[in-house]
């Protein structure tokens, strides 16, 4: 089974488990929803990883961090279950399952599940999104704007359009539902991995939102800024984002 095809078929069974453990739980409280399934999932991704690629590493938000992975050639980086409050509230969809592998430099597979909607989005071909005419869209956080968004809306003369995870915010912009998705103000790699590998299969800008490199399995796995968008706004997005403060 090739690379790509583990990463989505382990998100999409990584996504399958969570629906079921949503119900499970259906009566418990948010705090054990949460819970249950960051533990269940994690649990599931790496042992079906280690059944699938045994000598490849791991980094994972629920896991302890094994510096092993700093000198492996190839890495997984996973979020067993991004969007933790949104899938914690019953009926919400926007939280997702990301899936990436990292070799020798580089992101080189990934998927992004949206369990919710019955949908992985995955490497190695993925649709350029349908053109889109009128005011830009820009996918922010329902409670958690961050003024750099704010402030790239107002530049290009947009509207925000509120969602939960980074994967789904990510996912939106690869399927059309937003243009743009900037963000500042604290992200870990496991939040944006699998999702710019597949944005960049769709052939839409990635980078920090300063427009350098995204760079991944480093030493400290904070990767605080992240910019995904329609290639024609990348320009007018960074000239935005430097004008801040």
């Amino acid at each position: 089974m090739t690379d790509h095809r583990v990463a989505a078929q382990l998100a999409t069974e990584a996504g399958r488990l969570l629906l079921a453990v949503r119900d499970e739980l259906a009566g418990a409280s948010e705090a054990e929803r949460k819970a249950a399934g960051d533990r269940r999932s994690h649990e599931f991704l790496m042992q079906a990883l280690g059944a699938e690629r045994p000598g490849d590493a791991v980094l994972s938000e629920e896991g302890a961090d094994n510096p092993i992975r700093l000198d492996a050639e190839r890495v997984w980086i996973v979020d067993p279950l991004d969007g933790t409050r949104e899938f914690s509230e019953l009926g919400r969809d926007d939280w997702a399952v990301h899936v990436a592998l990292w070799q020798a430099g580089d992101l080189v597979a990934g998927a992004v599940a949206l369990p919710a909607r019955g949908i992985t989005l995955a490497t190695p071909s993925v649709a350029t999104p349908p053109a889109h005419t009128g005011a830009p869209r820009i996918a922010v956080s329902r409670s958690r704007p961050p003024a750099v968004a704010q402030a790239v809306c107002d530049a290009l003369g947009g509207t925000l359009v509120p969602m939960g995870s980074a994967g789904v915010k990510v996912a939106s912009v690869i399927q059309g539902i937003a243009d743009v998705y900037v963000h500042a103000g604290g992200q870990y790699e496991w939040d944006s991995a699998a999702p710019v590998a597949v944005a960049r299969a769709a052939g839409l800008h990635t980078s920090r939102i300063d427009g350098s490199p995204l760079s991944y399995n480093r030493p400290d796995p904070l990767l605080p800024d992240l910019l995904v968008c329609r290639p024609d706004y990348a320009d007018a997005v960074l000239a935005a984002v430097a004008g801040v403060g």
